[in-house]
């Protein structure tokens, strides 16, 4: 993978000013595939909206707040329609940025270790400050996985809900049909995603997978709808050989 990644600067497909993070896991043999950057902080953008959702689920855990029509609105938008003003809504009732902070270090110490949660969605989506590490997301994927975060279902639901991402749709080697959980995150600066693909195999059996991408530049982007574009397309083909590798692995050619 860092061979390819050293291609695509070659190539002029990321640039000199853009630093990128990967990383890939395997829920079959628990093997960690991929790890490139993963302890930078990166800008989090909408990556950090799932985050929001584990602290508001904690506080209905303990009845602080309820988890209704009105909040269940405000919280697809938040994830499946990555609304800024939802995500605001969803956060002023948590009791603002440095209560989700506080919520998350204070209960899952594990998991968000360099998560840096300081400010709402400012208006036009240009939020800068929060912050996280690929490492804090893929430990996030996978205790969502196992339902150890309160209103993991819920939270997978909302995460697996139809939509356009950067890690399937458009990434032609993954197989139709494949279950597909994922955040994505775009700024002028950031283009990213997160995600759980839950592939079948020619057994018939699921092998998931986490594959979390993120490139970042250092200033706006001239033309933030060519760039967004071109560096989505970079994070579906880094999918495409992702499987490629989850298939060799797994032996699929002989599993028929």
């Amino acid at each position: 993978m860092e061979a390819y990644i050293k291609e695509l600067r070659r190539k002029g497909r990321i640039s000199a000013d853009e630093r990128t993070g990967w990383s890939v896991f395997d829920f079959t043999t628990g093997e960690k595939l991929v790890t490139i950057n993963e302890e930078a902080q990166f800008q989090a953008a909408s990556l950090i909206k799932p985050f929001i959702a584990a602290a508001f689920f904690h506080r209905v855990k303990q009845q602080d707040l309820f988890y209704g029509p009105k909040s269940r609105r405000h919280m697809e938008r938040m994830i499946h329609h990555s609304d800024n003003p939802s995500t605001n809504w969803v956060m002023r009732q948590v009791g603002g940025p440095q209560a989700v902070q506080r919520i998350l270090k204070q209960h899952y110490p594990g998991i968000f270790r360099t998560t840096s949660i300081v400010e709402y969605i400012p208006a036009g989506g240009k939020t800068y400050r929060n912050k996280a590490s690929i490492r804090d997301y893929s430990r996030f994927l996978y205790a969502l996985w196992e339902d150890n975060i309160v209103g993991a279902r819920e939270i997978k639901r909302l995460m697996s809900l139809p939509g356009t991402d950067r890690i399937y749709t458009g990434a032609r080697a993954v197989p139709v049909g494949t279950q597909v959980l994922n955040k994505t995150g775009s700024t002028a600066r950031l283009c990213a995603d997160m995600g759980i693909l839950n592939v079948q195999g020619p057994d018939g059996k699921r092998y998931p997978y986490t594959l979390i991408g993120i490139i970042e530049k250092q200033e706006n982007a001239s033309n933030y709808t060519s760039w967004i574009r071109s560096r989505s397309k970079v994070i579906r083909d880094v999918s495409n050989i992702v499987y490629q590798g989850i298939a060799q692995r797994h032996d699929f050619d002989n599993l028929l």
